[in-house]
């Protein structure tokens, strides 16, 4: 999705609200460095993460999308005190939570425990952040 402001024309560009709408080649390729982290971490981690194929790492980090998109600032408000006693830590709790939330709705994506997940989203988190910004200029 495109959205143009003034004379502005970007790849992403900010909305009056100052939203950011990605472009479609951004969302793919955000979308692609996500599902192949999430196809290596089984193996970083071992036996507490499963994915048995490349289209269940697709179809998980597109439903990761959209449960950080529509469930995870639901979240991440209504644990601001935890949050500030915590100093943000907290937030990879809520990660760790989006990611097993996912894994119990793709089929051939599997987490054997809560605590996998906390780490796996880490390895998540650390893996698309050093792809995106491999791939920043694309």
């Amino acid at each position: 999705m495109r959205v143009v402001t003034g004379s502005f024309v970007n790849e992403e560009t900010f909305c009056s609200k100052g939203v950011l709408f990605l472009g479609k080649r951004a969302f793919i390729i955000r979308w692609l460095a996500n599902a192949i982290v999430l196809f290596m971490i089984p193996y970083l981690m071992g036996p507490a993460v499963r994915i048995t194929g490349f289209v269940p790492a697709l179809l998980a980090a597109f439903i990761l999308g959209i449960v950080n998109a529509l469930i995870r600032p639901v979240l991440i408000i209504l644990s601001l005190p935890i949050q500030l006693l915590t100093l943000g830590l907290f937030t990879l709790i809520i990660n760790g939570f989006m990611l097993w939330i996912v894994s119990r709705v793709v089929q051939g994506f599997y987490i054997s425990g809560f605590w996998a997940a906390v780490l796996a989203s880490i390895l998540l988190s650390i893996g698309s952040s050093i792809i995106s910004w491999v791939v920043q200029d694309l």
